[in-house]
């Protein structure tokens, strides 16, 4: 089932209910035909048995923090996970899975043990939006950003990636802001020129978690492919192309990459206009340690006090694995 399948669904139907079943579906966020009191009854049964409206999830809620983490089973069995984070300044941003599983076997990542399944539709995509939305509309609240730092690699799956951005961001529909999207991927150099072709705007992040190749290819396979030295050229063609900031993302692990050497490193390679960090300390899946606060703090001082613009994220939902890394699709 795809959005684009109403077409045939609605072949028989005035030109105008096109845009009144997405008004159902994205604003009214209506989980169930039946509440489709503007349709005549003969197309609410049609929709019904042909474009079902029921999400399978089972929601799991953090007790640390405003964190909810969503099982949601696909009509072929298979699983994927999904996170609300809601943020004191009344944001609500979901991350958004775009594999089941994922390819890329980063050695820091309980997604990249699954190895991957299958990549999500489009519709897939943004069912877990609609989710969390119907979830925010009974507190009166909505989703104000998505972020594709879920499971899988949004570069493998660019089409159904774009597909679901350009249906969440239809004025018709759902309505969000081309700039509440960001794509992070683990620099897969074809995706980010296809991205920076893209006519909206959306924002990139780049997992980059290593200074030097060495480091990163022990940590990241993907390296070995695209090293950094052609992965900075890419966001650096990116950044000239559309002139939007790029984010960093930088998992700091005790022992592994957050040394006061590392920091110097990674202080030359990311003191740009556009570039900027965001570190984040690594969550517990199984292989590494978090880096100490004590480390944290002075890897970045290191780089403030050599000019670059960085940050430190807060983590979310760390008590039922759902922050960043921890996602392996199961309860």
């Amino acid at each position: 089932m795809e959005l684009k399948n109403l077409a045939d669904i609605l072949a028989d139907q005035p030109s105008f209910r096109l845009k009144q079943i997405k008004q159902l579906i994205f604003k009214d966020l209506i989980a169930d035909w039946s509440l489709a009191t503007t349709l005549p009854k003969d197309l609410r049964e049609q929709l019904k048995q042909n474009f079902d409206l029921t999400i399978n999830a089972e929601l799991n809620f953090s007790g640390q923090n405003q964190t909810s983490k969503a099982l949601v089973t696909f009509n072929d069995e298979s699983k994927i996970e999904t996170v609300l984070m809601s943020h004191a300044d009344n944001r609500h941003t979901i991350c958004v899975s775009c594999q089941v599983g994922c390819p890329m076997g980063c050695a820091f990542c309980a997604t990249g043990k699954l190895g991957l399944k299958r990549n999500l539709t489009s519709w897939e995509i943004v069912l877990q939006v609609l989710l969390f939305a119907r979830y925010l509309k009974e507190k009166e609240q909505k989703v104000t950003n998505v972020v594709f730092m879920g499971m899988g690699e949004p570069m493998n799956n660019f089409a159904n990636v774009i597909e679901a951005i350009e249906t969440l961001h239809d004025p018709d529909g759902f309505n969000l802001g081309a700039r509440h999207f960001s794509i992070s991927t683990c620099g897969l150099i074809p995706g980010i020129e296809k991205l920076s072709n893209y006519s909206l705007e959306v924002n990139l992040a780049i997992s980059l978690h290593a200074p030097n190749n060495q480091l990163r290819s022990e940590l990241m396979p993907v390296n070995n492919a695209f090293p950094l030295e052609k992965l900075l050229a890419a966001v650096d063609s990116y950044i000239k192309k559309t002139n939007r900031k790029v984010m960093f993302e930088y998992l700091l692990i005790d022992g592994v990459n957050d040394t006061i050497e590392n920091a110097k490193e990674l202080a030359v390679l990311m003191k740009k206009p556009l570039y900027f960090v965001n570190l984040i300390v690594y969550n517990p899946t199984g292989n590494f340690k978090p880096s100490s606060s004590g480390r944290v703090k002075k890897f970045k001082e290191i780089l403030e006090k050599s000019g670059v613009d960085v940050t430190q994220r807060y983590s979310f939902g760390q008590d039922i694995k759902a922050a960043c890394g921890q996602l392996a699709g199961k309860q």
